[in-house]
């Protein structure tokens, strides 16, 4: 067996567990907090999740890298989208853990780096 055929039996599950301990992290922090965690800081998971099902909607032969090609500008807007999506949902994971970390009376600490780790496994293929 080739690499390339051990990534197809194994990458699926792989990038399953990963997703999976992204939002392990995020259900812990949030069970383990000692202050009620408001909505907006699901909302970076969320997207993340969103943007990560976006990628996938897509297959990879279905992408032309040929400058000169028109046909398949829908399907470069909505990588495009897809990736405005996560970055922002990452920008705002930071800014939240940031907020998290000067601010004494909401969540703690880790609940802003727990969103941190959501978004970055989440979006981790």
């Amino acid at each position: 067996m080739d690499v390339g055929e051990l990534c197809a039996i194994f990458g699926p599950g792989i990038a399953g567990a990963v997703f999976g301990a992204g939002w392990w992290f995020w259900i812990d922090a949030v069970v383990c907090s000692s202050v009620k965690v408001s909505f907006l800081h699901y909302l970076p998971g969320i997207f993340a999740s969103l943007a990560a099902l976006m990628f996938n909607c897509v297959r990879r032969e279905d992408i032309d890298y040929s400058p000169y090609e028109e046909g398949e500008w829908r399907l470069k807007l909505w990588l495009f989208l897809a990736y405005v999506v996560s970055f922002v949902s990452l920008a705002a994971s930071v800014g939240l853990l940031i907020q998290d970390a000067l601010v004494t009376t909401g969540p703690s600490a880790w609940t802003g780096t727990a969103g941190v780790l959501q978004c970055v496994f989440v979006l981790i293929r």
